[in-house]
């Protein structure tokens, strides 16, 4: 197996994984009361994320070398995606889920960022294809991403407003 097919594995089996982890944490939070926001378009992120993976499949010859220094930095963006999660704990999800009373999380990358893991998915949706000189993939999927979180970043604003605690 050549390098683009282990990392693409690896992406894969971590998002995989990952939206097993957010369906756990979902199915706990709605069991406790909290509120679902802007569930039509969760599908789009679903369809973006898997054609942005076979997309790089696709056009980048499998024996292609890669771009070192990108692929570490695509490395230490999982190290950010761990960071998110692992900081929201039982709070994280792949959807916008808001629990009344339920304090905003204003510790770990969240005192530096707001929206931390979406930084970190803008900077992996531009950085894993250009690792691989597909630089059409990074930015018909970078501008794409852009379209949807300009989206969901004012719906969970929206959802966050009502939540004590906030400014």
């Amino acid at each position: 197996m050549t390098v683009l097919y282990w990392v693409l594995a690896f992406v894969v089996l971590q998002r995989l994984a990952e939206l097993a982890w957010a369906s756990r944490n979902t199915r706990r939070l709605l069991a406790r009361g909290a509120q679902e926001h802007g569930a039509r378009h969760y599908p789009l992120f679903v369809l973006l994320h898997a054609s942005w993976l076979i997309a790089i499949a696709l056009t980048v010859p499998a024996d292609t070398t890669p771009n070192w220094p990108l692929l570490g930095l695509f490395a230490l963006l999982q190290l950010g995606r761990v960071w998110v999660i692992a900081t929201l704990g039982p709070y994280w999800t792949t959807r916008i889920i808001t629990l009344e009373g339920a304090p905003l999380v204003r510790h770990g990358p969240f005192r530096f960022l707001r929206h931390p893991n979406y930084w970190v998915v803008t900077a992996e949706i531009a950085c894993l294809p250009l690792a691989f000189g597909a630089w059409p993939v990074a930015v018909i999927w970078s501008l794409l991403n852009a379209a949807l979180l300009r989206h969901r970043i004012r719906i969970e604003e929206t959802a966050l407003q009502t939540r004590a605690g906030l400014p």
